[in-house]
């Protein structure tokens, strides 16, 4: 997993609450075994006609959200069901971070897509239902937004207005070191392995 480091990049945002992982990627995607390719399925079912071709009108295609890296949408994003595909196609995508908002009880994203994407390099940032209302009246212009992440300092910063954010500690060093679960494990490798070596050998004694 690549070090998240900051970075100034355009905003693509979809004016829509419980985008499930369906909608991220549609269930016939997921019969691959793989863990790439699958950028170009995120959004299929709004993002293309049925004989392929694009749907120029779904925010996505259209030309100020080209190379897109920061993703905005409303409360409930990624709920569903927890496959790991739905956040493969969002970073495969090019998108490094994710904005929702929480709006009374109703959180900002689901827990285990949340989960999902901080162990695949891709920073979630919860901000109020107000801010994430002044962002979509900045993407409202034809021309393209762009938007600075720094996690280090946890800002955002569009057009001159800064957002701060929040963000778990432990999900924040994770992303700055770029250490999914396998690579925190192997920090302990060592342990691991002398722990192994005393267990066999106790095994053979008994």
């Amino acid at each position: 997993m690549k070090k998240f480091k900051t970075f100034t990049g355009r905003v693509c945002a979809i004016d829509r609450a419980n985008i499930d992982t369906d909608a991220l990627i549609p269930k016939e995607y997921l019969k691959s075994i793989k863990r790439t390719g699958f950028g170009h399925a995120l959004f299929s079912e709004w993002r293309y006609n049925d004989d392929g071709t694009n749907k120029s009108d779904f925010i996505l295609n259209q030309p100020k959200t080209k190379g897109a890296s920061v993703l905005v949408s409303r409360n409930n994003f990624g709920c569903g069901s927890s496959r790991e595909h739905a956040v493969w196609a969002v970073a495969q995508q090019g998108f490094k971070v994710v904005i929702a908002p929480t709006e009374g009880e109703i959180p900002s994203f689901a827990d285990i897509f949340r989960n999902n994407c901080s162990k695949n390099g891709v920073l979630t940032i919860q901000l109020s239902s107000e801010q994430v209302d002044q962002i979509f009246k900045m993407t409202a212009a034809d021309e393209p937004l762009e938007a600075t992440v720094n996690l280090e300092e946890q800002r955002l910063v569009m057009r001159g207005v800064e957002f701060t954010f929040d963000v778990d500690p432990t999900v924040k060093e994770k992303l700055l070191l770029g250490m999914d679960d396998i690579s925190e494990s192997l920090q302990y490798e060592g342990d691991i392995t002398a722990f192994e070596l005393g267990h066999d050998t106790q095994f053979t004694e008994a």
